[in-house]
């Protein structure tokens, strides 16, 4: 179904997943040249029937293009045989159900490991498969929760917030896809198949790298404070967004030569000398003079100005764009990222691509995310095929 020069050119996948979690592991694997078989409940995918018009919002869009389309209802003791033996022919298995719920309807793990002994079986979760959580109901925003995102977003003065992306869910579905494509090698190199694990909580916990610096790097023996647009570890300044008169820019010194070269582009050159401004540690220390030593300059000028002088100058920095700006992005485009396109239904749309660029390897062809149970005939004929050549 795809050119050889696309890396999973080959390998099928059965995707049990649903909503972002698996959905977008999944993606990067059809994306990648897989063959992904996405089996769905009676009435479609939780993301398909949102509200949805035409059958599908743009989430469900946006995550499923490259795959095809089966219903099975696995409950169902006929669809749940269909889904065994198409679980014979393929190299990965894919879900994010509550843990338990596919061992409870007879397709877990251990159950297509005895019918397929090298396959790559994958679970995504909030929690995990084990420990004290296992049973623990798992959306976003609860993991942001439970994580500590929410704790260290946001102002002190103000209630937690929780990021303004579903991180928790694209974080996990970036560490599954990365999890199953080890396991691949593994299988490559020893011909054995893996069962892999991976959870919402324990992926975005790496993040936390800047906060727990602040935590075990410092003599403050309690939990970091929201810390609003500052540094994580409060190690770094200036690190913030300063306002702009049409918006906002982010503005980050990591060492003096940024330092210096952002006094020298505000026309503030003499405060090199000035000594709550000499090292990283003065900064940090008088960070609110700092902040108002920034914001009495960007906030005379407009984002674009600030863009091109501090980048000209070589200091870190980027415009606050909102989402409308974003999907205009001139750099997303150019790069393929993202382009517009004319959904089923003829209307203006955005698709987006694979974030991975790999040298040599050929883009695969956009196709739209299929019609519900619109590949049912072609994938069963396929299987029967299949069995035939197998002999069983």
């Amino acid at each position: 179904m795809s050119n050889t020069s696309h890396p999973l050119t080959g390998i099928r996948v059965l995707d049990l997943t649903q909503i972002y979690n698996g959905p977008y592991a999944t993606f990067l694997m059809a994306m990648a040249g897989a063959d992904v078989i996405k089996v769905e409940p009676p009435g479609g995918e939780h993301l398909r029937r949102r509200n949805a018009r035409g059958g599908a919002l743009y989430p469900f869009k946006m995550l499923n293009p490259n795959k095809r389309s089966i219903s099975l209802d696995l409950k169902s003791e006929k669809d749940r045989g269909i889904f065994l033996e198409l679980a014979k022919t393929v190299d990965i298995v894919i879900e994010n159900f509550a843990p338990g719920v596919v061992d409870r309807l007879g397709i877990g793990y251990e159950t297509i490991k005895s019918i397929k002994s090298d396959v790559i079986y994958a679970s995504g979760s909030g929690y995990g498969q084990d420990g004290p959580y296992r049973g623990y109901q798992a959306m976003d925003i609860a993991v942001q929760a439970m994580s500590g995102v929410m704790s260290a977003t946001g102002f002190a003065e103000n209630p937690p917030v929780k990021a303004g992306v579903a991180l928790c869910d694209f974080f996990a579905g970036i560490h599954l896809y990365g999890g199953v494509m080890t396991a691949l090698v593994k299988r490559e190199r020893t011909g054995n198949g893996s069962y892999v694990d991976v959870s919402m909580q324990e992926s975005v916990f790496p993040s936390f790298a800047s906060n727990l610096g602040l935590m075990f790097d410092s003599d403050i023996s309690e939990a970091p404070k929201r810390v609003g647009n500052f540094h994580g570890g409060l190690s770094i300044a200036p690190y913030g967004v300063f306002p702009t008169n049409d918006g906002y820019t982010a503005i980050i010194c990591n060492n003096d030569t940024h330092w210096h070269r952002l006094l020298d582009a505000m026309g503030e050159g003499d405060k090199k000398d000035d000594e709550r401004f000499k090292t990283m540690a003065d900064r940090v220390q008088n960070l609110d003079a700092v902040t108002e030593l920034i914001t009495s300059w960007s906030k005379t000028r407009t984002r674009a100005e600030i863009m091109a002088l501090l980048n000209e100058a070589r200091v870190p920095c980027g415009t606050v764009n909102d989402l409308d700006e974003v999907v205009e992005d001139e750099n997303l485009h150019a790069r393929g990222m993202i382009r517009w396109i004319k959904d089923a239904e003829g209307r203006k749309s955005l698709a987006a691509a694979s974030p991975l660029h790999i040298d040599g390897v050929n883009k695969v062809e956009y196709r739209s995310p299929p019609e519900f149970d619109s590949d049912r005939d072609n994938i069963l004929k396929e299987l029967e095929t299949l069995i035939e050549k197998s002999g069983s």
